[in-house]
């Protein structure tokens, strides 16, 4: 790979609106170019038109587009490129078969069965990639030493590359796949995806298939055990398909690419940028690996030339574009994720850790209900912002422009209809002329505006909104980037900012983070192609293990992984590197046993020693991230290896050869212009970056212009210009802006978000100290932050049962302490009195003081669901108590740290104390108890940091009116919503402002709602009054749950983002019958309240409304195992259809929105068969839109366990809605070895022999609308589920 002298050297990336060339000259001189990436009226292809300019224009000779270039000058040319992420955004890709294991082929559409939007009723989710779907009839299982399955005939053991033992239970019929293949291959599909279950570890099947396929004469066969072979059917399928569908597309794109050069490119070494940062020959360039192929360029450019420069500084990466904003890390080594979800596909594959945190340049403008809004939505490149001229809206391009930030004059004239004009500034004030207009009008005659600010309001100028735009903006930014890099200090890094709208906010955002200092390189305009010529080339090879890190497994590791990095160094051997120039990493996927958390662990800094493999010390390594990641370590259990993986990098990168430009004595502005900063208009000078030297400063206010970017050097702040022509600028801290009480509406829109920032910081927390599945996997958990009151101020988007309802607890707490709360106080609550759920919801409280203070000026809290807290069933969810003590361990205001110190002993004896009831048992699983909750305190301890922050910035006074301004700010949300029903329902119905509804819970227990709404006042009375009494069973739903189902109601009825707080309820009276089952006595049992009786609340208030019909109406709550452990579940059903949409089959519905298991992990670590997961056709009800269909879920057990079912919807079925039919009821079958099939009815526990399996049939969701009124697929003007 050594230098060829004399000839080209290209670096391009390909985008989706701009490529980006850079060039380095047979002279050594280097050049940069942009151009479109799509212009068919003047050439074919953008790359290829790229290198002609700059050969044409470098050697004066002619190269005409309608022939194929000349290579004999080119040497290499190295590629980065969007055609995979634009196929697989617009769903543009090859069309493709899935071939799967009988039993799951609706498996990748259920996924992890989660909803990407809490409150979007349509649950919008990206389709499939595959249109056909080939079901096999084979199947391999793992061993287990444990199982005690009747042996009828004896199975054809195998060894996976793992080491593990399989049986093989039904071999592959090839005859058979070789008819169902034909049969796809005739509808024209040429492009297979093949996924068998544990085929990560043997791949024998999947091989079989592959070879039949090819020779058959499939154009595209992807095999998951070669394109990712790592233990998870899910992720690992997803990743197969996206390859099936994309490298089609990719080699078509080469193959053309190709054609544009004489010789086919064959003597040019031509490579390409994978998603993980390396490059790979273009004919290894495949699917998969390619969707982060541009953004990764951007990540080695800013690494390689902003971490050395800083004196090996951490740098984050911040890249604003104009539909997002990227942000990644970069302390010395790239940090690479192995699962990430793109366009609605998670692919299990190695990528850059490449987050989008927030909007773009081309993000959208919006005033809601007195909030300033930045988007998500974006303008995209057509009709784009305001400025260009072709009808677009306001856009953070347009704040910038309209407040003096970027200067037209200095654009190229590409816009408007024509593409032949200027930026049009006068647009851009005209849209915000009308806008200043309507945020006036409204602050003027709002009355939550006048009332705080004394009956006065100072009308805002169009410079003031603009500003206010930006302000909010970076907020998002800022907020986004603390709460993703919650780990590290930002303080401690440099900011590189690249991509074309970040030079405008980069100090402020810095300033934001408590950075010192920004880094723009002088090809940040590009630097995604400057990056390419940098990179490394990259061989990976990584293989799947079930090895303990132990002293007996070292030599069989340490074997492994030299075969592993011999294949890497023979094949970059063979590519022309020498020895010297390839470097070999080793890694190892390591977690605790019995956690899912696995880090992608190397040992560099930790040498090999007599404990360790001859790689590297990873014990230390593993250990030391873990502690960093998650605060703390599981000493007494073994650490797991789940893969190994070797990288082996030959040095190829180039190094810059510019010479540093000749000082001046001082820097020369071409103009001055005025810019508008917080409050005033500044002079500001203008500079072309060009003009500079590496001896100049740049005091701002201040502007650099190049021909790809503008960067704004904010006042206070000053620019230099390094040796090599790069821009640093030293970034000053800024006074803080002194701000009243008083109401200011960007103000609120900015506290908002980081009220509830912090809120989902406490969650990410939780997320990462937690041990358990529960919450650290399957995600069942809620942070808030409460006032002093105890009114809720902020809920992270969680779970929506626990939305409002910790509200309770806290206000419990606050009456119970009686002002006796101390600061180092924390406390646990779970009874159902002291506002809880259900007692597995353990929910941890800390209040917030102030200095000298003597009462909380805040309270944090955060609520969890531990997998079993004792009572008289493995999993504490137990389907027919009738008491609370036989639901677990129960906690009232118990003093969980008291102090500063955790109260391991008391709460220890606590949580075994339901041991002393008849056929209780104490918790089982009394270790993962105490890690979560000290996690859950550890959550709450960053809350009170935040706010303290929060509170040292802007003082108690401030902190605690946009407290209250942010409360009332929902209020009005949800009294506009309620006043537009009101009138819509006058028009409907002849004046009513009454609404009702019932419906039953599977006992004939009613469930009874009137509605009574108050037009003027935007209010309404909720009376369940004719509700069913307390029941005798669980299905008791404490007053809270029917809390948390209004909010959650009236949200998604709002139809847009507002703060979750206790605002929401104060247009709301409620009126709840005491002793009924909404609101039952003390000791009544309540597990069932919390997971079904709160899914029919939801139902009967959007009935009442008539906003959609019915979902499942239930959580499908499966929970099995012994005495020594369990496993809980809840699984999917049916959604309901609406006026505008079909139901979505297999995923959850309203009130829960947790993950599931993956089927190799359930059955790795339980002891479990899953024979079928799948939709349940025709579940769904009919209608002009058609419910979702439920899912079938089949469990044959391996050893003996109690199995406990938790269910509704079994006898009634979810209600269609104008003229749709309901949806199928749920059904729990038991299939008994000697053939008998059982109805387990709703609720049951039972004993289960080996070889017994559970069938669950949920239901499906209601139809909307009559069948015959038109057109299924008929939709209506607008999807916004507000009313």
């Amino acid at each position: 790979m050594a230098e060829t002298k004399g000839k080209f050297d290209f670096a391009i990336d390909r985008g989706g609106t701009f490529t980006d060339v850079f060039a380095r000259l047979p002279d050594g001189r280097e050049r940069v170019l942009k151009l479109l990436s799509y212009d068919p009226q003047n050439y074919r292809d953008a790359p290829t038109e790229g290198i002609r300019r700059v050969l044409e224009q470098e050697t004066g000779q002619s190269f005409p587009r309608d022939q194929a270039l000349d290579t004999s000058q080119i040497d290499w040319i190295r590629m980065g490129t969007t055609v995979a992420t634009n196929a697989l955004l617009e769903r543009q890709g090859e069309r493709t078969a899935l071939l799967v294991t009988r039993g799951f082929r609706d498996l990748l559409h259920i996924g992890t069965q989660a909803r990407p939007n809490l409150f979007d009723l349509e649950v919008c989710m990206p389709e499939v990639l595959y249109e056909e779907v080939i079901e096999v009839e084979e199947r391999v299982i793992l061993r287990q030493d444990s199982c005690q399955l009747p042996r009828n005939e004896p199975k054809r053991i195998v060894t996976g590359s793992t080491g593990e033992s399989l049986e093989v239970w039904q071999e592959l019929d090839l005859q058979r796949v070789e008819q169902d293949l034909r049969r796809v291959q005739s509808k024209g599909i040429s492009s297979l995806a093949v996924l068998l279950l544990h085929s990560y570890t043997w791949t024998a099947h999947e091989k079989a298939v592959g070879s039949l396929a090819k020779r058959l004469g499939f154009n595209q066969v992807s095999l998951s055990s070669e394109v990712m072979p790592m233990v998870r059917a899910v992720p690992r399928g997803y990743t197969v398909c996206a390859d099936a569908y994309l490298t089609p597309k990719i080699h078509l794109y080469l193959t053309e690419f190709s054609a544009g050069f004489k010789g086919g490119l064959k003597d040019v070494d031509v490579l390409f940028m994978q998603s993980d940062g390396g490059l790979t020959p273009m004919e290894q360039f495949y699917g998969s690996r390619a969707v982060l192929s541009g953004p990764a360029g951007g990540v080695v450019g800013y690494a390689v030339t902003c971490y050395g420069f800083m004196e090996k500084k951490p740098v984050i990466g911040f890249d604003m574009g104009g539909t997002s904003t990227d942000v990644s890390r970069y302390a010395g080594q790239y940090e690479h994720v192995f699962e990430a979800t793109i366009s609605g596909i998670t692919l299990q594959a190695p990528q850059l850790d490449i987050s989008t945190v927030a909007a773009g340049g081309g993000s959208r403008l919006f005033f809601r209900s007195g909030m300033f809004v930045v988007g998500p939505e974006s303008a995209g490149a057509h009709p784009g912002p305001a400025c260009y001229r072709k009808g677009g809206p306001l856009t953070v391009t347009d704040a910038n422009l309209a407040l003096g930030r970027l200067l037209p004059s200095f654009f190229p004239k590409i816009f408007g209809p024509g593409e032949n004009e200027p930026l049009s500034t006068e647009e851009t004030m005209k849209h915000f002329r009308t806008l200043t207009k309507e945020i006036n009008q409204y602050l003027s005659t709002n009355q939550l505006s006048s009332s705080a600010a004394g009956g006065h309001h100072s009308e805002m100028s169009v410079e003031d909104v603009a500003m206010g735009f930006i302000n909010v903006a970076n907020e998002y930014v800022h907020a986004n980037i603390k709460s993703d890099l919650t780990c590290h200090d930002t303080s401690e890094h440099v900011l590189a900012c690249f991509g074309g709208a970040g030079g405008q906010h980069a100090c402020a955002i810095a300033r934001a983070l408590g950075m010192k200092t920004v880094f723009i390189h002088k090809y940040s305009g590009v630097l995604s192609a400057y990056g390419l010529a940098l990179a490394d080339v990259v061989e990976e090879v990584q293989e799947p293990c079930s090895l303990k890190y132990e002293a007996g497994s070292y030599s069989e590791l340490d074997r492994r992984i030299e075969q592993l990095s011999q294949r890497c160094d023979q094949i970059l051997h063979k590519r022309g590197f020498s020895s010297s120039q390839i470097n070999i990493e080793v890694f190892l996927h390591l977690r605790y046993e019995g956690t899912d958390c696995a880090l992608m662990i190397t040992a560099t800094g930790h040498p090999s020693n007599a404990h360790s493999c001859m790689s590297g010390d990873f014990r230390t390594a593993f250990t030391k991230r873990y502690l960093k990641e998650f605060g703390f370590t599981i000493t007494d259990r073994p650490i797991m290896v789940d893969d190994i993986r070797v990288r082996g990098s030959g040095k190829s990168g180039i190094r810059s050869k510019v010479q540093p430009k000749a000082g001046q004595k001082s820097p020369r502005p071409i103009k001055m212009t005025q810019c508008y900063f917080e409050d005033r208009y500044l002079d500001t000078n203008v500079y072309l970056w060009e003009d500079l030297s590496s001896d100049h400063s740049i005091q701002g206010p201040a502007i650099i212009i190049d021909k790809n970017s503008t960067i704004l050097v904010e006042p206070a702040c000053v620019a230099h210009l390094t040796e090599d022509g790069d821009v640093c600028i030293d970034v000053s801290t800024g006074t803080q802006c002194v701000l009243g009480a008083e109401l200011n509406a960007i103000q609120l829109s900015i506290f908002s978000h980081r009220f509830m920032s912090i809120a989902e910081q406490m969650g990410r927390v939780l997320q990462r100290t937690s041990i358990s599945t529960n919450i650290k996997e399957r995600l069942d958990f809620s942070c808030a932050v409460f006032g002093p009151d105890g009114g809720l101020v902020s809920n992270a988007p969680h779970i929506p049962v626990h939305l409002g309802a910790m509200q309770e607890t806290v206000q419990f707490q606050i009456k119970a302490a009686g002002g006796s709360m101390q600061e180092g106080d924390v406390i646990l609550s779970n009874h159902p009195c002291a506002g809880g759920s259900h007692l597995p919801d353990l929910t941890v409280i800390t209040p917030v003081f102030g200095d000298g203070m003597h009462a909380p000026m805040f309270f944090v809290a955060s609520r969890g669901h531990h997998a079993d807290i004792g009572g008289i069933t493995p999993g504490s969810m137990p389907p027919h108590s009738t008491c609370l003590q036989q639901e677990g361990a129960v906690f009232t205001s118990f003093k969980l740290v008291t102090g500063g110190v955790f109260q391991e002993k008391a709460v220890t004896e606590a949580l075994m104390a339901p041991a002393q009831y008849p056929g209780c048992s104490g918790t089982r699983n009394l270790r993962d108890n105490l890690s979560d909750l000290r996690a859950q305190v550890a959550a709450n301890q960053r809350g009170c940091q935040l706010v303290g922050e929060l509170i040292a910035s802007y003082g108690l006074e401030v902190i605690q009116a946009y407290m209250g301004y942010i409360q009332s700010n929902a209020e009005l949300a949800v009294r506009d919503m309620l006043k537009d029903f009101a009138r819509r329902r006058r028009r409907q119905e002849a004046g009513s402002l009454e609404v009702e509804a019932e419906d039953q819970m599977d006992d004939g227990t009613p469930i009874r709602l009137k509605v009574q709404i108050d037009e003027q006042q935007g209010s309404a009375v909720f009376d369940f009054t004719g509700t069913g009494t307390e029941v005798w069973g669980n299905c008791n739903a404490p007053r809270a749950i029917t809390l948390s189902a209004l909010i959650y109601c009236l949200r998604c009825m709002v139809g847009q983002d507002i703060p979750l707080n206790q605002g929401c309820l104060a247009p709301v009276k409620v009126i709840i019958p005491p002793g009924s089952i909404l609101q039952p006595s003390q000791n009544a049992a309540v597990v069932g309240g919390n997971v079904l009786t709160s899914q029919r609340v939801v139902d009967v208030i959007f009935k009442a409304f008539q906003v959609c019909a019915a979902s499942q109406g239930c959580m499908n709550n499966i929970s099995f195992g012994s005495e020594k452990s369990g496993y809980y579940e809840t699984v999917a059903g049916g959604a309901g259809a609406g006026p505008t949409w079909k139901g979505r089959s297999g995923v959850h519905t309203h009130m829960t929105n947790t993950r599931i298991t993956d089927p190799e992990i359930l059955e790795s670590r339980y002891p479990v068969i899953l024979e079928q997961f799948s939709l349940r056709p025709g579940s769904g009800g009919a209608g002009l839109y058609r419910g979702g269909d439920g899912v079938i879920r089949k469990l044959r057990f391996r050893s003996p366990v109690v199995l406990s079912v938790l269910t509704e919807r079994r006898s009634t079925q979810p209600y269609g809605l104008h003229g749709g039919k309901n949806g199928a009821p749920g059904l729990n079958l038991f299939h008994k070895t000697d053939g008998r099939v059982l109805n387990l009815g709703a609720k049951n526990t039972i004993s289960l022999d080996p070889g017994d399996m559970f069938s669950l049939f949920t239901p499906g969701g209601g139809g909307y609308g009559s069948a015959g009124e038109q057109d299924g697929d008929h939709q209506l003007p607008s999807k916004h589920r507000c009313l």
